[in-house]
């Protein structure tokens, strides 16, 4: 079980089997809390993902009001075991908040990705990344801090074999064409998306001002597949914040988006060839 979720993944799937096992059963939220002499509250937070790693002792006194079998308590409580692992992102509270973003991200077996106005982090050079964020009102000490993660973040892309997700991002003209930092730079970042699109987890398409209006012109839509039967989970990104979409009919409509904008986009060898064009005549 470790091996196939991660502790984000593993969290959220363990909550979301909790409620399910309760319901089978029967039982309140807090009819299971008077049984255990819990405070009112605390399996609605549970089941609602509202904790940050599990109790052991908990999960078990849940599993034993349920009445689970022994082949699915030692799938809990193996979920409970790998949700409480301490990712690494968990160390950048003051740069991600309460946001599992990072963590959707980092246990996500596909990533679908699309931005209007800039790159999205996972396809940022380091010096794309310091200028978007020079733009911002955070402080030059959360800048630092931000641009330390999200360069951790990237490292995903590269890890070997099928621990690396498919990563399918669709990025804009606009994003490419703003001027910052020197030509070098600019170019680099061209060609660092170039290399990127060789690599076979990742599926690059180009969205060109020529190509006229497209879906989702206003959205910052991604979308995290994950393996087996877990639910996928969309987040829409902005200045202020991550929003995580939660009902299954918003998730749908903002998957079908994102595939319109997919396929209203170059395919992926012409989106190399104009990039290498693009770094070639970038003023």
């Amino acid at each position: 079980m470790t091996d196939t979720y991660g502790a984000t993944v593993a969290k959220r799937r363990l909550s979301r089997r909790l409620e399910e096992l309760r319901k089978q059963n029967g039982y309140t939220a807090n009819q299971v809390c008077d049984k255990l002499n819990w405070g009112r509250g605390k399996v609605g937070r549970f089941e609602a993902n509202s904790w940050k790693r599990p109790d052991m002792s908990d999960i078990r006194d849940l599993l034993r009001i349920y009445e689970v079998a022994d082949a699915d308590r030692r799938e809990l409580e193996d979920l409970a075991v790998a949700a409480r692992h301490r990712a690494w992102w968990r160390d950048y509270s003051d740069v991600f908040g309460d946001s599992e973003y990072s963590g959707y991200e980092e246990d996500a077996a596909r990533i679908c990705l699309y931005m209007p106005l800039v790159l999205p982090g996972l396809l940022q050079t380091q010096a794309y990344a310091e200028a978007q964020m020079r733009v911002g009102s955070q402080s030059p000490a959360w800048r630092r801090r931000a641009l330390e993660s999200r360069l951790r973040r990237q490292e995903a892309l590269t890890r070997e074999g099928a621990a690396a997700p498919e990563v399918t991002a669709v990025v804009t003209e606009a994003s490419l064409l703003y001027r910052w930092g020197s030509l070098e730079e600019r170019r680099c970042q061209v060609g660092h998306l170039v290399e990127l699109a060789r690599s076979p987890n990742v599926e690059l398409r180009l969205l060109r001002f020529a190509d006229g209006l497209h879906p989702g012109m206003c959205g910052l839509i991604s979308v995290f597949d994950f393996p087996g039967d877990e639910p996928s989970v969309v987040c829409l990104e902005t200045d202020f914040g991550i929003q995580e979409v939660s009902e299954k009919k918003e998730t749908d409509a903002y998957i079908e988006i994102f595939g319109r904008a997919r396929e209203a986009a170059l395919d992926a060898p012409a989106t190399t060839a104009h990039l290498k064009q693009l770094a070639e005549t970038l003023e």
